[in-house]
């Protein structure tokens, strides 16, 4: 998984006349032609260029390309959210009749997607529980047009098999294979070497490391991104020329961050497997995680996300939030600052209570965004407020 630095770096938009170092921001809703005859070619297809920025812009051309990149993907494209990118991975594709499979252990709103939404276009879907590459197969039906799952998950941290999935898409080729990738990000995790046909990502997150901006992308195979193309022409999701100049220059430090959100997450979480107040605690490349041989095959590291349950229930972690100092409470995650956050209450709150339990969420669960502050300081934080609410 070495990471080719250098060509992230230097894979900028064209260098205008003015000869500038860094890419400026290309604030314009429309572009020139030079003449009704180019117009007409670049509406035909016959000719390249820029036309809306709704449909395609410096800045976002840039964004793609530098994830591109990172990913191994041959085309991609950006998104105003996170949301909007997963959204459009099914909706891109999906008519009525069709049927999904997906993992359970996903994002509240993609969940939601599934269950309320997509249901009124005559759209059905199947959860799989199980790593269980079998499990996964016997889930397929005549109909089944996308095989979709998060790994790691969101906020349970459960990882599926990606070299074993890959596999089946061999043995599926009609069928999509999606992935949300955003908790592993390009630098930790990269699916299309696996045979995955789409890679999809919260820019929100780690992409933008400081919690500015919202964004979203989707890369793979260009067959896909094209016919993509024609939704999100017609649908308008597009990302904003500020936007993705924000997050094209987080990217030439994602991997700087990275290292250092998955020691300081690997050190808390090893300082929270010892403290007596704590029940259980989650993160990928501790030898106590269920599936941390699968973690090392296929992460790099293991990503800036722990999540553990405070001895105590909802009670319990309420007080503890409260009692935090340094560490703030919000429902983002991926920033420089470290947050924390109570699933059951925000982000997974429209889930019922039983869903919730189908994805180990449970009242005492703290999904903890390590940030890039020294461990030290993370660490003394939570053991305080551990102390502090006994």
């Amino acid at each position: 998984m070495k990471e080719d630095q250098s060509r992230i770096i230097r894979e900028q938009a064209p260098r205008s006349a003015t000869r500038e170092h860094s890419v400026p921001l290309y604030l314009t809703s429309s572009f020139i032609f030079d003449s009704a005859e180019q117009g007409r070619a670049i509406f035909a297809e016959e000719e390249e260029g820029m036309v809306y920025s709704r449909y395609a812009n410096p800045n976002t051309s840039e964004f793609i390309n530098r994830v591109c990149t990172m990913e191994g993907a041959e085309a991609g494209l950006s998104f105003a959210s996170g949301m909007a990118a997963v959204f459009a991975s099914f909706a891109g594709f999906i008519q009525n009749g069709d049927h999904i499979v997906s993992s359970r252990a996903i994002f509240g709103s993609t969940h939601q997607l599934l269950t309320q939404l997509f249901p009124r276009w005559g759209v059905t879907h199947t959860y799989v529980d199980a790593a269980d590459v079998d499990i996964w197969e016997n889930a397929i039906q005549e109909n089944t047009k996308i095989i979709f799952l998060e790994s790691p998950s969101n906020p349970g941290l459960a990882l599926y098999d990606l070299e074993q999935l890959g596999r089946l898409k061999e043995k599926y080729p009609h069928i999509i294979f999606a992935i949300d990738n955003c908790f592993a990000t390009p630098y930790l995790q990269k699916p299309l070497q696996y045979g995955f046909d789409l890679s999809i990502h919260s820019a929100t997150k780690y992409m933008d490391g400081q919690g500015r901006v919202l964004g979203g992308i989707i890369v793979g195979k260009k067959e896909l991104i094209d016919k993509l193309m024609f939704f999100i022409r017609h649908t308008g999701p597009a990302m904003s020329p500020f936007n993705a100049w924000v997050l094209s220059k987080s990217l030439e430090t994602l991997g700087l961050r990275m290292d250092r959100h998955c020691s300081n997450a690997l050190a808390l979480a090893e300082a929270l497997e010892k403290h007596t107040e704590i029940i259980q605690v989650i993160y990928p490349f501790l030898p106590s995680h269920p599936q941390y041989e699968l973690a090392k095959k296929q992460m790099k590291a293991g990503g800036g996300i722990v999540t553990f349950e405070v001895n105590g229930g909802q009670e319990r972690a309420f007080r503890f939030i409260d009692h935090l100092e340094m560490i703030r409470y919000t429902s983002n995650l991926g920033d420089s600052r470290s947050i924390a956050t109570h699933p059951g209450s925000t982000t997974h709150s429209k889930l019922s209570e039983q869903e919730r339990v189908n994805l180990g969420i449970k009242p005492g669960t703290i999904r903890l965004s390590v940030g890039l502050e020294d461990k030290e300081d993370i660490i003394k934080d939570i053991i305080q407020a551990l102390e502090a609410t006994k």
